[in-house]
């Protein structure tokens, strides 16, 4: 007999947090620095006729924010989102948090926020074309020309096959070409400033640079080394170079320390990248530590308008509210009008005000929780924080102190620096002693930097080191910082 199946139903409670349009304004404005603020702001008063650019002088959103149509979101639900801490949840998961370092030269205290640019310099793509410009090439040429330089990437090199161009301007400009005709254009682009300019790998770039120099012995030896030992180069293999050339291991060395000399990212020689030459950093904030050790904090809302409601349209709005019970279908559409107008400004006028207000705790949390580094600027100041010690201190959710942190930078008596610069891990030792890892870095790239280069420290030599110091970390660890520092183990630090 066959057996039926049934299919049991039950019923389970899930707590699932659902953001209003208000949070996730607030939320979006928060991740945004000064500049795209600005921006942001600008686009809102062309979009939206009941908000004004301006101080309010006369209380009007103070006594819009009292009036019953504000006390409710748009479902009828109470308004309590002004205030409060937005905890995101899955809203945004990713922390993008760049782990880029700027840091300017010293500045004086009297110096105010200004535009910081990146780099005024011309881009190499620029700079290249220049050249290109100069060459006797027919149009064809110097079309292939300028392709092959907009191919390059920052180092100045073309990581791309010339076959894969030629496919690219075929289906892209309609340009049909042959791998040859790149070939012979490239060649040209290979003798321009800076030496390696152009070239295909980093053996390549070497050999262009070789080429460039007087005629020598020691030149000859260069190029055989880079032409026919370039993988026994990289890694170190001193003594199969030697054997294989035939050479001695002074001229070995003195060969070295030439090539040593020679620059394996050239485009990086001319300035950024084409669109990157003029990126500008404007700070989100602006610390000055007075010589009494007194630490002040403001924001830097120099450009960016201040807001009110238009009184004009809350006048409006109060009118047809009085006379709500006579109203036509016309005057009731005017009405929704006007108070979706109303709404939202007044609403993004609260998100900016709750923006200013969560920056600024979390920026002094951080000043309270980095003091020592505020007043002296010393980098070995810093003290191992992460997000949840600003959070915690701040009374604020650790997702939201990450939004503020993205893309934020600070004005200092010392530099302007990335908020994320500021946060660091901690080691804590068995004793319980906790160590900042970016003062255990720095104090291991010393020991390296130091070492006599003919027998440099084994990861135990540089426990054992750091240990003396004062920073008793495992070997493993320190091979562990060491990678993370991009410093090859011993043999090949020869």
């Amino acid at each position: 007999m066959a057996q039926s199946s049934r299919q049991v139903q039950t019923q389970a409670q899930q707590q699932v947090q659902t953001l209003s349009p208000q949070q996730i304004l607030a939320v979006k404005l928060l991740e945004l620095p000064t500049v795209e603020l600005e921006e942001r702001i600008r686009s809102e008063l062309l979009d939206n006729p009941a908000l004004e650019e301006g101080k309010d002088t006369s209380g009007a959103d103070d006594d819009y924010a009292d009036d019953d149509y504000n006390t409710k979101d748009e479902d009828g639900a109470p308004n309590t989102d002004t205030d409060e801490d937005i905890s995101l949840g899955d809203y945004r998961t990713e922390d993008d948090i760049p782990d880029y370092k700027f840091q300017e030269n010293n500045r004086s205290k009297d110096d105010k926020a200004e535009d910081i640019p990146f780099s005024d310099s011309v881009s190499f793509y620029e700079t290249l074309k220049e050249q290109l410009d100069m060459q006797h090439l027919t149009p064809e040429e110097k079309q292939l020309g300028e392709y092959l330089i907009g191919s390059l990437d920052d180092d100045g090199l073309l990581r791309k096959s010339t076959e894969t161009l030629a496919d690219e301007l075929a289906i892209y400009q309609g340009v049909y070409t042959t791998p040859e005709q790149l070939e012979r254009v490239l060649s040209v682009i290979q003798d321009f400033d800076p030496a390696g300019i152009g070239a295909r790998s980093l053996q390549e770039c070497l050999l262009l640079q070789i080429k460039r120099k007087e005629d020598s012995p020691l030149k000859q030896i260069e190029y055989d080394i880079i032409s026919k030992c370039c993988d026994d180069f990289t890694k170190k293999n001193r003594d199969k170079i030697i054997q294989k050339l035939n050479i001695t291991e002074r001229q070995y060395n003195e060969a070295v320390a030439e090539l040593t000399k020679l620059n394996p990212r050239p485009g990086s020689s001319m300035g950024e990248a084409i669109g990157k030459n003029l990126q500008q950093i404007i700070p989100d904030f602006v610390v000055e530590t007075d010589d009494d050790g007194t630490i002040s904090l403001s924001l830097n809302n120099r450009n960016v308008p201040e807001l009110r409601l238009s009184r004009e349209f809350a006048d409006m709005l109060d009118e047809h509210t009085r006379n709500k019970a006579n109203q036509s279908k016309e005057s009731k559409d005017a009405f929704m009008f006007l108070k979706q107008k109303v709404d939202a400004a007044q609403g993004f006028i609260n998100a900016v005000k709750q923006r200013q207000q969560t920056l600024m705790s979390t920026m002094q949390a951080i000043i309270d929780l980095q003091r020592p580094f505020f007043e002296e600027g010393d980098e070995s100041l810093l003290k191992p924080m992460i997000l949840k010690d600003v959070a915690e201190r701040a009374k604020l959710d650790v997702s939201t102190v990450s939004r503020v942190s993205n893309s934020k930078y600070v004005q200092t008596n010392f530099g302007i620096y990335p908020l994320k610069f500021f946060f660091s891990d901690g080691y804590t030792t068995e004793s319980g002693e906790e160590l900042s890892v970016r003062e255990i870095k720095r104090i291991l790239k010393e020991c390296v930097d130091g070492e006599n280069k003919e027998r440099p420290y084994t990861d135990d030599e540089l426990a054992e080191m750091l240990k003396e110091k004062g920073y008793p970390i495992a070997r493993r660890t320190v091979a562990k910082y060491r990678q993370q520092l991009h410093i090859p183990i011993a043999r090949l630090r020869r």
